[in-house]
């Protein structure tokens, strides 16, 4: 039996599109040529691969089965490629990380700074999410690593964890808000104001936050345009609030990979930066002091 990558790439875009003139498109082919390609890969395996007679082209049993296969080798293939042309050329390769909201205005961006000026021609594809998803991410060999409150995968052996300082959280709020230039707050006064929090820290889960966001620059925009207090590691231009009686556990931040897989050059050389700058100190505490 002949497998043929490319075949296995098609097949992949077929169960993410569910069409074969999308999937096609996807992958720059004719729908025609396309649909010979798939032809020829169950021609190959001896089997229907696709349920063409349902709406949805959902894959059939051993459909399922050589997809398994067909997302572990392509993703092998595609990090031989890569970490071969980064032993050749270590700034031609490619790499892949995420961090989590939280972290996606500070420390990584700092890191990723040094990384980029030494590294000019690397190809980056960085991703900001969750935990649970960057996680997922990860396991799918999407990602090498990514950085985020590592205590959901500290006691699983599949991953591997490199810890980073705790870092408590901060609430503040615009310069021009009602509460900036107030002493001596206590957490009751908070509840009048909406709540902003970054998605997904296991250690805000106690807080009665009104929004949650992924998007760690529309969470700072949104507090530097409303009345809504923001929850993060000292976000620069926002004020940071003394509040009695508010407490709230720490971050406990890790760089997350898998155990049983080697980093590439490009990734141990980012994961170094990283804890460079965490180690440095990342200016988690710039923001301004209501006084």
């Amino acid at each position: 039996m002949h497998i043929d990558l490319r075949q296995l790439r098609h097949l992949l875009a077929l169960a993410e599109h569910r069409s074969f003139v999308a999937a096609a498109g996807s992958v720059r082919l004719s729908q025609s040529a396309f649909s010979r390609s798939i032809q020829a890969l169950e021609l190959s395996v001896g089997c229907q691969l696709v349920d063409r007679a349902s709406k949805d082209l959902a894959p059939t049993r051993q459909g399922l089965v050589v997809l398994e296969h067909a997302r572990r080798l392509v993703s092998g293939a595609h990090q031989l490629s890569n970490e071969i042309r980064q032993f050749n050329d270590l700034e031609a390769g490619e790499l892949r990380f995420g961090c989590v909201p939280a972290l996606a205005g500070g420390l990584v961006p700092q890191a990723l700074t040094g990384f980029i000026e030494r590294y000019p021609r690397a190809r980056v594809q960085f991703e900001v999410d969750t935990p649970t998803r960057l996680g997922k991410r990860l396991q799918a060999e999407v990602l090498e690593f990514f950085v985020a409150d590592c205590r959901a995968f500290e006691e699983d052996s599949t991953f591997r964890v490199v810890q980073l300082r705790a870092r408590p959280w901060q609430i503040s709020c615009r310069a021009g808000h009602p509460l900036a230039r107030q002493d001596n707050i206590d957490s009751e006064a908070l509840q009048a104001w909406p709540l902003a929090v970054p998605s997904g820290e296991p250690s805000l889960e106690p807080l009665l936050a009104t929004l949650e966001c992924a998007d760690s620059q529309g969470l700072r925009a949104l507090v530097l345009g409303s009345n809504a207090l923001g929850v993060g590691h000292g976000d620069t231009g926002l004020v940071r609030l003394k509040v009695e009686g508010w407490e709230i556990g720490e971050a406990r931040y890790g760089i997350v990979s898998r155990a049983r897989q080697r980093l590439s050059p490009l990734a141990q050389a980012m994961l170094e930066r990283v804890l460079e700058v965490d180690q440095a100190g990342d200016g988690m505490d710039l923001g301004l002091v209501a006084v």
